[in-house]
């Protein structure tokens, strides 16, 4: 049985630090806060929108605020997706060659289904995934397993030849409560994270992953 393959999308597929820094950045000026820097927005990301902008407007600020200030940051994400963000090097090159190899490909992040499935399509490789979750697909996001576990059951796949990909912690958190395989990327946003939660392997570019199932 060939392999499945659940790729976390932001610090694993595409680097879109610098809009996503930019964004919050805009949603916190029009709540009329300065700036915050790029590398603390950096390590605000992976639990999806609602908590980057909680920890962005900071714990003091009233929920009435973080609500206005996300539904900004949503609406003007949106409209700059793609101004910086690409796909890391060798990623589509070894998504195509991991697909051509018979393994299948999924994408679960806690990032909005739709921006998720915009960007993808935007950067060329969405055809290439039969599954793509997002944040909002689900009663719960990552490191909840109902994803994981959806697409296992909708690809009939063995958990022994199931591996998430991601750049966090909460991925290899969200592998080993759905019992499946875990591959870090030393690359992404929170390479830190996987310290405290160490994957099944590592790998330092997406093409190594090829070598780990072909």
């Amino acid at each position: 049985m060939n392999y499945v393959l659940i790729f976390d999308l932001d610090g694993t597929l595409i680097d879109s630090k610098l809009d996503l820094a930019h964004s919050v950045n805009a949603a916190r000026s029009q709540m009329g806060l300065p700036p915050i820097s790029n590398e603390l927005v950096y390590s605000y990301v992976g639990e999806g929108a609602p908590v980057l902008i909680r920890r962005a407007m900071g714990a003091e600020a009233p929920q009435e605020d973080v609500d206005r200030a996300l539904a900004f940051f949503l609406e003007y994400y949106r409209q700059h997706q793609l101004d910086y963000t690409t796909l890391y090097p060798g990623v589509q090159e070894a998504l195509e060659a991991l697909k051509s190899s018979g393994a299948r490909l999924s994408v679960l992040t806690n990032k909005p289904v739709r921006i998720s499935n915009e960007i993808l399509g935007g950067l060329g490789v969405k055809n290439l995934f039969d599954y793509i979750y997002g944040g909002n697909s689900f009663e719960f996001k990552k490191p909840h397993p109902i994803g994981i576990h959806t697409i296992v059951r909708d690809s009939n796949a063995v958990r022994e030849r199931t591996i998430m990909v991601g750049d966090s912690g909460v991925d290899i958190q969200t592998a080993r409560n759905a019992g499946v395989l875990s591959c870090g990327v030393s690359y992404g946003f929170q390479p830190e994270t996987l310290v405290t939660y160490p994957p099944d392997f590592m790998i330092d570019n997406m093409g190594e992953l090829i070598g780990k199932i072909v």
